[in-house]
């Protein structure tokens, strides 16, 4: 559905009477959030990204539209907020540096010296800014006595590296084992100041499931742009060269550049468009272009070009009055050698043009690109980084990747926040070495980096990558330049548009435009190719954004009568269920926010189709066991929020880490775990006469399915609520006499009981509930 680029765009609501309704809605092709609610009244609320004239537009077809929930100026809001966070360091690193300048301070601060110890070794971790860190990549070093009353440097030294986030220096940091507790630290600078603190114990932290009490989270400290994700990684692989590396995968994106391009004139008839032959940031955007009225009768039209300035002179009758049509201006500029030399010229979205334009004073063109220039223009090398203490295919294969739609700006800090964690807490948790010995981790933080750029400095609501499909007869011009782009999860080579399913579009400028092929864009040509060179991956995570939804395959149906891709076999599906009751107990871990079981399961169950996403094709294609996130609420929340159970790109970064870190524990135990989960049913009494409170124990992490009605549980079955680790297990409150049919599934897709699903067999768990004594 297009937009001009100088309509707002937002996220609205669209409510719709059922599940045909919204397979209508995907059908237009519109723009949708990938949240699709089901209400108490049956209806459903799905969020579009649209303008006021898009909200017209489905509600001539017949969609009811509803209230706004997210706008430009939300964006704005969080877009000063990361500039303001930036600003303020880049502040307080300028007012250290001067003052350690004056002298009045010595230009190394210690910041932190914790000692702690992990089964039994012993070791210090040290945080210290130096007056120089913004500009100089220098190690700082640091020297430890060997307990109170020894010499410095009696117990050995160790460096410390600087870190730096969104380009800001924020400090040096790192740790080291040591063998005996010091007492007190001294760091000289590069420049001889000197700087020591008395070292301090670091407490055990509580409640962090499998990690051990050392273990250390928490490393997002604002949004990153695509650049800045790049750089992060590349930063972490120099500094773990014996556990990372980074891989530049090889199919180069269009790259964050556009055609210079203006348009002239008002209406549709009279409208001459223009696109530079060069790209923008190559000379494009030096050009300009002016339509002159020459002042005198009986003037022939003619262009003519001066270094970079292209004039039409328009032809007049004998009245002197303008009679030049839009066609026949694009027929002069295009027939002019110097002036095609610099660009190409053609009516407005394939109108005849027969209306006649008017004179316009010179107007440059532009490619409309507001990014500094630290964001390259060329072409986008797309980068991984690798993890895992052996990096030869021998190890279970993981993958991890986000930012398939450019907008989704938690999802990349979500692997950021993962790839910090298994690096730093490699030294000092168990569980931690654990997966990095025995695992091979592959982590992109941003598939899209051109349309992510996008995103942050042009258009907010940019989902697709930057290339231009449009014909010049469609909506190629200025005015179409936020419609452009390839939904990358609809450009993958199974069950796509291109095989009859649905959720995706041949129009370019949809939301879900499918490209002109299969991979056709370098961006999902590159995840196919690290399936296709890595037998060993066996699972894979893809993060998006908002809805707070856990899903795999299906993904994609054909309507009418929703043929769905291959549903896994009963033992798939029964590893799919168990290993995300594991991975959704661990993102609950955090703050208590639950993925509800209506949001969790197969996308083509609990959304709506999405003809060619890469989750099918890792399932079908590669046999890959792979998951989609739904990370939060919205695309760009704000970063903080005061309210601690609200939208909070931080507290979503760490809440879906977890989980993503409990994906590589799942893979780890990969086919090791082989006994069957069991449960039972605690029955008390309840504060309404006549009713029992239910609650199910579980002899380890699992799904359960029950039923209430007598009849046999499936995985179609309402699934009993992931068990709170702060509020608490799931109450069912039912009438005595109540017949209770359930069994579980583990991590592993272990069956209680080795129970068959499928309608067919009997050994189900079974109580009938009676007044507890």
């Amino acid at each position: 559905m297009t937009h001009d680029a100088d309509e707002e765009v937002g996220v609205v609501e669209v409510i719709l009477p059922d599940q045909s309704e919204l397979d209508r809605l995907v059908d237009t092709g519109v723009d949708l959030d990938h949240a699709a609610h089901l209400n108490a009244d049956g209806t459903i609320t799905a969020h579009a990204v649209i303008s006021d004239g898009g909200a017209k537009a489905l509600e001539a077809r017949g969609f009811t539209v509803g209230k706004s929930v997210h706008d430009e100026d939300d964006t704005e809001e969080v877009l000063a907020e990361r500039d303001a966070k930036i600003a303020a360091a880049v502040a307080e690193n300028e007012e250290f540096a001067a003052a350690a300048e004056s002298a009045a301070v010595s230009d190394v601060k210690i910041i932190r010296a914790d000692y702690y110890t992990s089964f039994g070794v012993g070791y210090l971790s040290v945080e210290a800014k130096w007056a120089g860190g913004q500009g100089s990549s220098a190690q700082l070093t640091v020297e430890r006595d060997s307990g109170p009353g020894t010499e410095l440097g009696s117990g050995g030294t160790q460096n410390i590296s600087r870190f730096v986030d969104a380009g800001v220096y924020l400090y040096h940091r790192g740790a080291a084992v040591v063998e005996t507790r010091p007492d007190t630290i001294r760091i000289t600078s590069p420049t001889g100041d000197v700087a020591t603190a008395t070292v301090t114990d670091w407490l055990p932290i509580e409640g962090e499931g499998g990690t051990g009490p050392n273990y250390q989270t928490d490393f997002i400290t604002s949004y990153l742009t695509p650049t800045e994700l790049y750089d992060r990684i590349e930063a972490l692989a120099a500094e773990f060269p014996k556990l990372a590396e980074i891989v530049e995968l090889p199919y180069e994106t269009n790259g964050y550049r556009r055609l210079a391009q203006a348009l002239l004139g008002s209406s549709s008839a009279s409208r001459v468009a223009i696109d530079s032959v060069a790209w923008g940031h190559e000379g494009g955007n030096d050009l300009s272009i002016a339509m002159t009225d020459p002042g005198a009768a009986d003037q022939p039209l003619s262009v003519s070009v001066a270094g970079d300035d292209v004039v039409v002179s328009l032809a007049t009758d004998g009245a002197g009055a303008v009679t030049s049509t839009a066609a026949e201006v694009v027929a002069a500029i295009n027939a002019s050698p110097a002036a095609s030399a610099l660009v190409v010229a053609y009516t407005y979205r394939g109108n005849a043009g027969a209306g006649v334009v008017s004179p316009v004073a010179a107007t440059a063109l532009s490619d409309g690109l507001s990014a500094p220039e630290s964001v390259s223009r060329d072409p986008q090398t797309v980068h991984a980084i690798r993890i895992g203490k052996v990096r030869d295919g021998s190890k279970m294969g993981v993958l991890a990747y986000a930012q398939e739609h450019a907008r989704e700006w938690v999802p990349p800090l979500v692997t950021i926040e993962t790839a910090e964690r298994l690096l730093r807490n490699y030294a000092q948790d168990a569980s931690t070495k654990k997966l990095v010995d025995n695992l091979d981790i592959w982590i992109v933080p941003s598939v899209n980096p051109d349309g992510g750029h996008y995103s942050f400095y042009d258009f907010n609501s940019q989902r697709k990558n930057m290339t231009n499909h449009c014909e010049r007869t469609g909506s190629a011009d200025y005015n179409g330049r936020n419609s452009w782009g390839v939904d990358n999860n609809r450009n993958y080579d199974t069950y796509s548009l291109f095989d009859g399913y649905n959720g995706a579009s041949t129009s370019c400028t949809s939301g879900t435009f499918a490209g002109p092929a299969e991979l056709s864009e370098p961006e999902s040509a590159n995840i196919d190719w690290i399936a296709s060179e890595n037998d060993n991956i066996r699972f894979a995570m893809n993060l998006h954004s908002s809805g707070n939804y856990f899903m795999w395959s299906p993904g994609a149906y054909i309507t009418p009568g929703r043929i769905s891709a291959p549903r896994p076999t009963l033992e798939e599906e029964s590893y799919f269920w168990g290993a995300s009751s594991r991975i959704l107990t661990e993102i609950k871990r955090y703050r208590g926010m639950s993925v509800t079981p209506a949001r969790t399961g197969p996308i083509s169950d609990v959304l709506y189709s999405a003809a060619g996403n890469s989750g099918d094709m890792l399932w079908y294609k590669h046999g890959i066991y792979a998951w989609n996130f739904e990370v939060g609420t919205q695309f760009q929340p704000p970063f903080e929020n005061e309210n601690p159970n609200g939208a909070s790109a931080h507290a979503e970064s760490q809440e879906y880490a977890n989980g993503l870190v409990e994906l590589m524990r799942v893979a780890h135990d990969f086919e090791s775990d082989k006994v069957r989960p069991n449960t039972t049913v605690k029955a008390s009494a309840s504060s309404e006469p006549g009713m029992v409170d239910l609650t199910f124990e579980m002899s380890e992490t699992a799904a359960v399915f029950y039923t209430l009605d007598g009849s046999k549980p499936t995985y179609e079955s309402t699934m009993y609520g992931t068990s709170g680790l702060r509020e608490g297990a799931e109450v069912l409150t039912v009438p005595v006499g109540t017949k209770v049919h359930w069994f579980s599934v583990d991590s592993a897709g272990n069956v209680e009981k080795n129970y068959k699903p499928d309608g067919t067999s009997s050994n189900f768990n079974k109580l009938t509930v009676t007044t507890p004594q």
